[in-house]
């Protein structure tokens, strides 16, 4: 077989049904609701309780619910795609399995192995959101962390330890650190914490997290409920505040930060894509996964919009950067009992975030030992819980040390352009398999596929590279992530091929199979 046949091999639709029906690996315990709780789960958390308050402050004012409804848009055709795999394919893997089935064994490992740290992040992005909402409620209660402890190192301080390590790069010598934060103990400990919960068994993670969802969702009805009888109209003009330039030459606000916004809060509106990671954990896969996949999502966006314009219009937009924004914005309107009963449902629901998505990077590293393409010692099924342990165990260290030690800006930067680039391998792989193989029985169809899976790529490429418009200077490109952003991403997938090249290819079970 040659080099390129070798990466362009795949499992055919049909074997992976045959193998879906076989497979004895995991316990079916699922059921419609949990599997859509954790959908829910892993869509509304630091989205709401963080990034919508953080983004109206730095980029897109008010208009944050443009954001929100933009990214969820792009968001939305890739759900139907997802929904649409995960009855046809009802194998642990989501994307992965997914891209391996259509558009080969190569590019299905490239997108396992970007997912896999992307998910990791979120973790670490929403541990570092529920450290900031924990600490609200031990300030309440009289109970503060000595400084080191409480938040991370901003991004000069880590350079200056860096250049401290290294040595000096540059002509100039960074600045001693100008806080005494080092390392955020309470969203490493959180980390931790859920780890083992999903260690021990999937069904009592899974109605856990139906209770906390539950309680997050009563927290964000509050929220609107409440807060809408505050809202003053005027802190909505301007809608979309006009384009500035600060120091560094960074542009915020005016379309540009609707969009900026939007590629930023675009991890906020996936998650749903979690609970096809645990298709082999549901009682009735093919039927269950679609209506959970659209279920959650459509839940999610109705609550993202109505908190992003209540939150928005009862305090000024330039008030809402903190860690816990929905808190401060309450509190700022003498609601002080409103903004601890809101910082206690983001630190119980926010948990299920951390549930969903460290539950999906453990089945996506599981998958991809189980075909080979990793050690099969990360496949190993622990024998009385019957959960992918080891992953679990690692992943939980890994998000706990990048929780503790990193900004949360700096990490949520890097989760987004994984998980557009895996919006449009999904919704490319979808459109391909539908002129392939036509006639094969899918329990759910997307829609007018040949215009929603052109869409989920055209807005994902949008998000992340950002819209061309011209102006009196000529062309420029609005909104998108930032260089750092895609530098970051390389380095990951070029070790992403290392690995690939130098074992997955040889250790595949394909490549057993067929010598």
């Amino acid at each position: 077989m040659s080099f390129l046949s070798r990466m362009l091999r795949h499992k055919s639709v049909e074997q992976l049904q045959s193998e879906a029906g076989r497979r004895g690996d995991f316990r079916r315990v699922l059921g419609l609701w949990q599997l859509t709780a954790i959908g829910i789960g892993g869509i509304i958390g630091v989205g709401i309780f963080v990034l919508a308050g953080q983004q109206a402050a730095m980029n897109a004012g008010p208009a944050v619910a443009l954001s929100f409804l933009i990214a969820g848009f792009g968001s939305a055709c890739a759900a139907l795609c997802y929904a649409e795999f995960a009855g046809l394919i009802p194998v642990t893997g989501s994307a992965y399995t997914y891209g391996y089935a259509v558009l080969g064994e190569f590019v299905a490992w490239i997108i396992g192995w970007d997912l896999l740290l992307e998910y990791a992040l979120v973790v670490a992005v929403v541990a570092i959101g529920w450290s900031g909402y924990v600490q609200v409620l031990l300030s309440s209660a009289g109970v503060h962390l000595p400084e080191w402890a409480q938040q991370s190192m901003s991004a000069q301080t880590m350079e200056y330890y860096l250049q401290q390590i290294f040595g000096v790069h540059g002509a100039q010598a960074i600045a001693g650190p100008s806080d005494g934060h080092r390392f955020n103990v309470i969203a490493a400990a959180v980390s931790l914490l859920v780890a083992a919960l999903l260690t021990i068994r999937t069904e009592w993670g899974a109605r856990f997290n139906t209770l906390v969802v539950t309680i997050k969702v009563i927290g964000v009805l509050l929220v609107v409920g409440v807060g809408a009888f505050y809202v003053h109209t005027a802190n909505w003009t301007p809608f979309i505040p006009p384009r500035v330039v600060d120091a560094q030459g960074v542009a915020h606000f005016g379309w540009a930060g609707v969009l900026t916004g939007a590629s930023v809060v675009f991890f906020a509106v996936f998650g749903y894509d979690t609970l096809t990671t645990a298709a082999e954990e549901a009682k009735h896969p093919q039927r269950d996964l679609p209506r959970a996949v659209l279920l959650s999502l459509a839940v999610a966006m109705v609550l993202y919009i109505a908190v992003s314009l209540v939150l928005t219009g009862i305090t000024h937009y330039s008030h809402l950067g903190g860690d816990a924004s929905v808190s401060d914005a309450f509190a700022s309107i003498g609601l002080k009992w409103l903004s601890i009963a809101i910082a206690a449902a983001a630190v119980i629901g926010v948990t299920s975030v951390l549930f969903a998505f460290m539950l999906g990077a453990a089945r996506i590293w599981f998958a991809l030992a189980r075909d080979g393409l990793l050690p099969a010692w990360f496949a190993h099924i622990h024998p009385r819980f019957g959960t992918p342990a080891r992953p679990t165990v690692i992943l939980g260290v890994f998000t706990a040390i990048v929780a503790g030690l990193l900004p949360i800006g700096e990490v949520a930067e890097l989760v987004n352009i994984g998980t557009l680039s895996a919006f449009i391998i999904i919704c490319t792989a979808v459109l391909v398999l539908r002129v392939r193989k036509p006639h094969v029985e899918r329990s759910f169809r997307a829609p007018a596929l040949a215009v929603v899976a052109p869409l989920g790529v055209l807005f994902s490429l949008l998000l992340i590279f950002g819209v061309p418009l011209s102006d009196e200077g000529g062309w420029h490109l609005i909104g998108g992530l930032p260089w750092i952003t895609f530098e970051r991403f390389i380095i990951w997938m070029a070790l992403g091929c290392l690995v690939y090249f130098g074992y997955g290819m040889r250790h595949s079970k394909l490549e057993r199979e067929q010598q």
